[in-house]
C-alpha cells in the first residue's frame, strides 16, 4: 500500500538516492580495537528496509552505486524476488568501481545529475563527509554503519527510509524537518581541500600513511563543530573536556601536549582508551578562522588522516554552518503524526 496522492511534480518521478559504502565498519580499528565489524548481509537487510518505507511514501525510483563488496549483487537478486517487485524499481549510477572514496563521490554527483531529492547513507563519518561534500542542498538522511559513527545516527532504517521518502515526495516542509549542520573547512595555500563534519585534528605526523588514527602520541591540536558526551573517536576529547552540542552556535579547540600536566582519558575507538595531555581548550565561534600552531604535519578529517602540510604551505581552518541539511527522523515523524500524514481512508 503507498499513501494516496503524493505532491508531484509533473512527469517528474521523484527519486532518493542511496549511498551504502561497502568498506564501512572494516577499517583497521576493527583490528587494534573491540569494534564489531558491520556485515554486508545486515547493510542489504538495512536497504531493502529503506526500499519498503520509500515505497509506502510513493517514491518512484531508488537510486544506488555500484560496488564489488556484495550489496549491489544481494539488493539486485532481491529485486527479482516476488517480494522486491512489489516495491519501488532500482537503479544503479553508471560509475566507475575503482575501491575508492572516489566511489562514492562520482555516484552522488550522478544521483545529483538524475535529480534525486533526497539521500540516505549508510556509513561512518568519512562516508557523509565525502557525501556532504558532494549533494549540495540535497537533504541527507543518516545511518550508522561505521566504526567512529559521531556524525550519523544508530537508528532503524525503516523509520529513517520513511522520514526521506516524506521530504523527497513533498508531504513535509523541509526548513521544518532538517537542521543545518555545522563545518570545519581546510584552506592550503589559498584554495579549499576537504571539510570536516566533526573534528579536525592535526598530528605532528610527517605522513599520511594508514588513514585511520589510532595512535595519539602525535597529536598535538583538535577541532570539534560539536562534541557530544556519547561520542566515541577524536571528537571524545573535546567532549570530556567541554562538551559541545550540535545546535549551539560555536566549535572547539584543545591544545595537546605529552608533557602536559592535565591529563584525560578518551575512548578514541569503541573499546580503545588512550591518554592525553591537555594543554589549554578554547570556544571557536561561527565566522571564525585560524591557523594550526605547528608549521608541519597532517590533518586528519573526521578521523582518518588526509592532508600533508610544511612549513611552506599557508593552512587555514574556518567555521561555519554551512554543512550538509541533515533530516531530523524524530521532528519529522512527529510532524508526520501532527499532521495526520499517514492516517488513510478506506471505503
Amino acid at each position: 500500500m503507498r499513501l494516496q496522492d503524493p505532491p508531484k511534480s509533473v512527469n517528474r518521478p521523484v527519486r532518493v538516492g542511496i549511498l551504502a559504502n561497502p568498506a564501512s565498519g572494516r577499517d583497521i580499528r576493527r583490528v587494534i580495537s573491540k569494534a564489531s565489524v558491520f556485515p554486508t548481509a545486515e547493510k542489504c537487510n538495512m536497504i531493502q528496509r529503506l526500499l519498503g518505507a520509500l515505497t509506502v511514501c510513493g517514491v518512484d525510483e531508488a537510486w544506488m552505486m555500484p560496488d564489488k563488496g556484495g550489496i549491489a549483487t544481494v539488493i539486485k537478486r532481491f529485486g527479482q524476488t516476488p517480494e522486491g517487485k512489489r516495491l519501488l524499481p532500482i537503479y544503479f549510477t553508471d560509475t566507475d568501481i575503482i575501491e575508492t572514496p572516489e566511489d562514492t563521490r562520482l555516484s552522488v554527483r550522478a544521483m545529483v545529475a538524475v535529480g534525486i531529492r533526497a539521500i540516505i547513507v549508510l556509513g561512518g563519518d568519512g562516508t557523509h563527509r565525502l557525501v556532504a561534500e558532494e549533494c549540495g542542498e540535497i537533504p541527507m538522511a543518516t545511518l550508522s554503519t561505521g566504526t567512529n559513527n559521531s556524525f550519523p545516527e544508530l537508528r532503524e532504517a525503516t523509520l529513517s527510509g520513511l522520514a526521506a521518502g516524506l521530504v523527497a515526495t513533498g508531504r513535509l516542509n523541509l526548513e521544518k524537518v532538517t537542521r543545518r549542520e555545522k563545518r570545519i573547512v581546510v584552506e592550503v595555500n589559498g584554495a579549499a581541500k576537504a571539510m570536516a563534519l566533526v573534528d579536525a585534528c592535526i598530528s605532528a605526523d610527517m605522513f599520511v600513511a594508514a588513514k585511520a588514527v589510532w595512535q595519539v602520541e602525535q597529536l598535538r591540536e583538535l577541532y570539534v563543530t560539536f562534541a557530544s558526551s556519547e561520542a566515541i573517536g577524536l571528537s571524545s576529547i573535546a567532549s570530556l573536556v567541554n562538551p559541545v552540542s550540535r545546535d549551539e552556535d560555536h566549535g572547539l579547540g584543545v591544545q595537546m601536549d605529552p608533557e602536559a600536566n592535565q591529563k584525560v582519558m578518551a575512548p578514541i575507538a569503541p573499546g580503545l582508551f588512550a591518554q592525553l595531555g591537555i594543554k589549554r581548550w578554547d570556544k571557536l565561534e561561527l565566522g571564525s578562522c585560524w591557523a594550526p600552531n605547528i608549521d608541519r604535519g597532517v590533518i586528519a578529517l573526521d578521523g582518518e588522516r588526509e592532508i600533508e602540510f610544511r612549513a611552506v604551505d599557508k593552512v587555514q581552518f574556518s567555521l561555519d554552518r554551512l554543512g550538509p541539511n541533515v533530516i531530523d527522523v524524530s521532528m519529522a515523524l512527529g510532524a508526520a503524526a501532527k499532521h495526520g500524514i499517514m492516517l488513510s481512508s478506506f471505503d
